[in-house]
Order: C-alpha cells, then structure tokens, then sequence
C-alpha cells in the first residue's frame, strides 16, 4: 500500500469496536523498532528470563518497566534499577490471584502514566517422570504457568481498552509446547506451554478489534538459575555433537529482540503467531 493510499485508510472509520482507535498505523506514523516512553509490565521480572527482558526493554527506550514479581527484588535487579534511575520499578504481585493481578496493572498504569505491554512470563518448571508428579505438583505447574497468564493477560487487556491504547501482550511459551524436551521431560510443563501458545492465538483473534494484539515467545534452554543443570549433564558434548545446533544455553537477554518487536509499534501487523528462540533446537 503506498504511503498516500494508508494516510488515507487511516483517516477513515476502520471496522472496529465502537468508540476504539482504529487497528491501522496513522499518518506520520514511526517505523523505527522502538519503545521510546512506553510503560511495560512483565511478570517475573525480578530474575532470570524476565530480568534479561527488562534489560532488553530498557536498552530500546522503554521510559519505564515494571516487574511485578512475588519476591523481592535482589542484587541484579538493584544494579539494573541504578543504572536505569527512576525507568525500573518493582510491584509486588502474586499472578495467580485476581484480586493482586488487578491492583498490580491499576498501580503501573498510575504510576507509569500510561500503559502499553504486558510480558506474561512469570512461571515454573518441574522435571521428573509423569508418575512421580502428585495431583498437587500439577496443579500448581498449572495454577503458575496457566491461570497467572491468563489473569495478567486478561487484566492487561481490560486495562488498554479502559485507556484506549493499541496494547501488547506477549506471553513466554516454550519449544516444549512442540515438542517433548528429551534432556529434562516434563508433560506437566509442556502442556502449560501449549495451552500458553494456543491461548495468545485465541486471545489475538478475540481482542484484534480493539487494537491489542497477542503473540508469544517459544524459548529453548535459557541460562537461569533454573537450567544451571543442563550444561552440567553427563552427556551435554555428546548431545551437541550428535544432534547440532548452538553449543550453548542461551542468555537471557538473546531473546529480547523478539519481545522488543512484537512490543513496538513496527509490529501494528503481527498477532497471534508464536516465535520460537532455541538456537540449540537439534537437541531436544
């Protein structure tokens, strides 16, 4: 479409919910892949993945992210804070209680002064045989991993048509939502991955007529306080040399590109589809 052709699509009433901005890109338009004074909320952000996507936000102008996470923040979290003054805050959330994931979002919107992502990534894993997991295990995996994302998502999004605002929501999924993971099985954890990654497509296509969209970051193995066993396997060399692939866990912050993009305005096209991240998928 050429650039007259969209100045005028934008201008006219596009096929949306009553009284909601337009789904199209307006005139004058930014195409730079950017966050620049964006408030972004990601959950379980204190550590691990999510502190490596607050880092990744930060770097690309997000004016402020919020992690709302259980626990207090630590060390790298405070490092990560000073070297962003007054652009990383911390609210302390329990994503799966309504009553605290509603509050949570009311609190960034408020103090961010506007609100425009939300990083459903808060999460866990368990690795064992399926008939060792009691019922207990796998409904917590469940309650974490799907219950968590849904309320953030949901209350994000009920908070972006509140404000009016073209939102992002991006959950963390998992190549484990493809596939079994042969170095650490886990079927309780895939299948909250699964239903994870299948949930952003349904939720892209309800929600499309508000201008939010959804999508979903699919990792390989990450290196976190979570993984540090994989690389200390017996077999790890042997693996990589059969099976190919990047010799290596990824850092945290390799997948944050990804993020970034689905965040900014350059993706005003992109909902529903999944991105998987595993540089070593050959292993799995």
């Amino acid at each position: 479409m050429s650039p007259s052709a969209l100045d005028s699509a934008a201008s006219g009433d596009a096929p949306v919910a009553d009284n909601y901005p337009s789904t199209l890109p307006q005139p004058g338009h930014n195409w730079q892949i950017t966050l620049k004074d964006k408030v972004i909320a990601i959950t379980g952000a204190n550590q691990g993945i999510g502190l490596g996507l607050a880092e990744v936000c930060l770097a690309n102008g997000a004016g402020k992210v919020f992690s709302l996470d259980i626990s207090q923040p630590g060390d790298d979290f405070a490092a990560l804070a000073k070297q962003n003054p007054g652009r990383l805050e911390y609210v302390q959330t329990d994503v799966t209680d309504e009553a605290s994931v509603k509050a949570a979002i009311d609190e960034v919107a408020a103090r961010g002064g506007r609100f425009d992502g939300m990083i459903a990534n808060a999460g866990a894993t368990k690795h064992q045989p399926a008939l060792d997991f009691t019922l207990e295990q796998f409904e917590r995996l469940y309650q974490l991993n799907v219950t968590g994302a849904w309320l953030c998502a949901t209350y994000a999004a009920r908070k972006f048509i509140e404000l009016k605002t073209k939102g992002s929501v991006v959950f963390t999924a998992s190549m484990t939502s493809y596939r079994p993971n042969r170095a650490a099985p886990s079927a309780p954890y895939g299948g909250t991955k699964a239903a994870v990654r299948n949930m952003a497509h349904t939720l892209a296509m309800e929600w499309a007529q508000y201008g939010i969209r959804v999508n979903s970051i699919s990792p390989g193995f990450v290196k976190t306080a979570l993984t540090y066993y994989v690389e200390t396997s017996p077999d790890w060399d042997l693996k990589m040399k059969y099976y190919g692939g990047m010799p290596r866990l990824a850092l945290p912050q390799e997948l944050g590109g990804a993020y970034v993009y689905l965040l900014s305005d350059t993706a005003t096209y992109t909902t529903g589809i999944d991105i998987p991240i595993a540089g070593i998928v050959g292993a799995w």
